[in-house]
């Protein structure tokens, strides 16, 4: 069993930055997977960016790449999400996920969801 506790969501403006962390207990992280999820009002959980247990590989949506970074601290047992230049569309929860699948991009492969961290992007 793995608990994943996410921290350090926020209210910034537009084209500010926030680093998210999803700090582990229970289990190491690395013998996982890791992505980062979010979901806005009346919307479906929608990928954001993953990462190989190595750190060696990396995945993000579209609308994320260039501005957002994934990485991650095996020894802190910790994934983080760097966001830069945020967008007011960026708005969400968001989910940290541990999955033992190679395939990032979809919820179904993720075992483990912490409880999420609110993201506040004011135009």
């Amino acid at each position: 069993q793995v608990q994943l506790i996410e921290s350090g969501g926020g209210l910034v403006q537009a084209g500010g930055s926030l680093r998210l962390s999803c700090a582990a207990s229970g289990d190491t992280l690395r013998s996982y997977g890791m992505g980062w999820f979010r979901q806005a009002p009346g919307k479906e959980r929608e990928f954001v960016a993953g990462i190989s247990w190595s750190g060696v590989a990396t995945y993000y949506v579209d609308s994320v790449k260039g501005r957002f970074t994934i990485a991650r601290d095996n020894a802190k047992n910790t994934v983080y999400l760097q966001m830069n230049n945020l967008k007011p569309e960026d708005t969400s929860v968001y989910f940290c996920a541990a999955s033992n699948s190679s395939i990032y991009y979809s919820s179904v492969y993720y075992l483990y969801w912490g409880q999420g961290t609110q993201v506040t992007v004011s135009a």
